[in-house]
């Protein structure tokens, strides 16, 4: 998009501009025709030139400035583009389309391939039974964390507002104020899950407020662990479909060579910044994803043997197995608030008919019928991936390989960008090279840390174990401790807390508690077996 720029007044650093307001480039174009000099551009007040204002957003050290267009758009606020080194970027919203996109591609993924493996471990009935459950309190706690964090935002408000009207009136603050900010960390705008959960915990009784900082620093420790296991398990789902393919082929290759050759194409997709632009690629892995699924349920249906060949419930010591990788697949809290705060309408992503509950029962169903239809047709021999159970010889099986990999491999950008969101402003702010050159130093940071992802996951033997124990110790936390702990102190706080309310939270608590410390159990057992 053309900037209406002065190229003589500007004195900033390369790609940076100042701010020219169109009325004052329309004088000075005037002066100059009628023969005389231009005059210096000022402020709006007439008080020294117009610079532009260096405001950091987020930690990003994005300029922002406002800025004339020759093509006004209709509705889009050009106050919210950003001047990088690049040049102009808009800040872009997503759509109710394009949100329910990024949903499916974090949640349709490596864990909907899964399921088979984890109803394996659970059986056929109890699994279906388990499954549904953890979906429902998946979604209830996704609602739970969304509500918190809109009361959250509001008691922000009014607590600022507080202070600016005693400020303004000279009041000191009361006792009580000054006591409750105190303890209140640095919160970013819009609120995030960790942000969230440090407000309910500095808002809420004076027993909990101390520990605000150090639970935020929790979240977003469990966020970035849950996200890059994420892309770990990536990288070994993604080589071992790979691999089949090539040795069909008789290119005979060790599946860890085959992680290596995957290093390049993750890293041209994971040095994406934008969340609007990576909609490309999730529109991209739905389509393989979905037409991978279609084709996977077209063999998982031929020639199924007699249901009764198959356990309705499994063993005891395996249903730990079973609770991380369910848990696995339906955790994707971590997104929730960041693609409501990208959407154009944000009320849309959590209403009865929104986003997260459209998303989530599809998502809940297809899970379900994927997992109970895998291990009917393959039972115990059913792998960590479906796709590691579909024929060697034939065309079409290899091309759902080829989809669902190439699919899996789109989608790591995703779950990738919300580690980097929380990390990279952390590391920015304590390295003066990366405050100097921003823009380079968080591609390099990309790189590396999508190499870190490549050596765990070369190091991982079993792709099933290794999702149950990223599903039990990350996503449980994630998805079914912070959430509930949180909407205790909220109502704790407001005075509105009942005896459903606490049984209810109680009980999610102990699942994840009791899934937490057996999945993660299980899971080291297996792997330690594998090596």
């Amino acid at each position: 998009m053309p900037v209406a720029i002065s190229v003589e007044d500007c004195y900033a650093p390369p790609g940076v501009y100042r701010a020219v307001e169109p009325d004052q480039l329309a004088h000075r174009d005037a002066e100059a025709a009628n023969g005389g000099e231009k005059p210096p551009l000022d402020s709006a007040n007439g008080g020294g030139p117009l610079e532009l204002q260096h405001v950091p957003a987020g930690g990003d050290m994005r300029y922002h400035t406002r800025h004339h267009h020759h093509r006004e758009r209709p509705g889009h606020d050009y106050a919210e583009d950003v001047i990088t080194p690049q040049g102009v970027q808009p800040h872009h919203k997503t759509s109710y389309a394009e949100t329910m996109m990024h949903l499916f591609k974090g949640n349709i993924g490596t864990g909907c391939y899964a399921m088979g493996d984890a109803f394996k471990n659970g059986g056929l009935l109890l699994a279906t039974v388990l499954t549904l459950f953890i979906g429902f309190v998946c979604v209830h706690c996704q609602h739970v964390l969304l509500n918190c964090a809109a009361l959250m935002q509001a008691r922000k408000l009014e607590q600022e507002a507080a202070e600016r009207a005693n400020a303004t009136n000279g009041k000191p603050a009361a006792a009580g104020e000054k006591k409750l900010s105190d303890p209140v960390p640095p919160v970013t705008e819009p609120l995030d899950f960790a942000d969230t959960v440090a407000l309910c915990f500095a808002y809420g009784p004076p027993s909990v407020r101390p520990w605000a900082p150090t639970m935020k620093r929790a979240v977003n420790i469990f966020i970035c662990v849950t996200q890059l296991g994420f892309c770990c398990i990536y990288f070994v789902f993604i080589s071992s479909n790979f691999k089949q393919i090539a040795d069909r082929y008789g290119l005979v290759l060790d599946v860890h060579l085959h992680m290596a050759l995957l290093v390049v194409p993750i890293v041209l997709t994971s040095i994406i910044t934008k969340l609007k632009f990576l909609s490309y690629c999730s529109l991209a892995a739905n389509v393989f994803m979905t037409l991978g699924i279609g084709i996977t349920f077209y063999y998982a249906f031929q020639e199924l043997p007699p249901i009764g060949e198959r356990h309705l419930v499994g063993r005891l010591e395996q249903l730990p197995l079973f609770y991380g990788t369910a848990i696995f697949a339906f955790e994707g809290i971590a997104l929730v608030l960041p693609l409501q705060n990208e959407m154009k309408h944000p009320a849309d992503f959590g209403k009865p008919f929104g986003v997260l509950n459209i998303g989530s029962t599809f998502i809940i169903l297809l899970f379900t019928a994927f997992g109970f239809t895998g291990y009917w047709r393959w039972g115990e021999s059913v792998q960590g991936s479906l796709t590691l159970n579909l024929p060697d010889n034939e065309i079409l099986a290899e091309s759902v390989k080829l989809m669902i990999a190439t699919g899996v491999l789109l989608g790591y950008a995703l779950q990738f960008f919300v580690a980097i969101m929380i990390m990279w402003p952390m590391v920015e702010s304590r390295l003066p090279l990366a405050r100097r050159h921003p823009v380079r130093c968080e591609m390099v940071f990309r790189i590396i840390m999508v190499l870190v992802t490549f050596l765990i996951a070369e190091c991982v033997p079993n792709l099933g174990a290794f999702i149950s124990l990223i599903g039990a110790f990350c996503s449980s936390s994630l998805a079914l401790m912070f959430p509930p702990l949180i909407e205790l102190i909220v109502a704790w706080t407001n005075g509105t807390l009942g005896v459903w309310l606490v049984a209810k939270n109680v009980v999610i608590l102990l699942l994840a508690f009791l899934g937490f410390a057996t999945g993660t159990y299980e899971s080291v057992s297996a792997l330690a077996k594998d090596f």
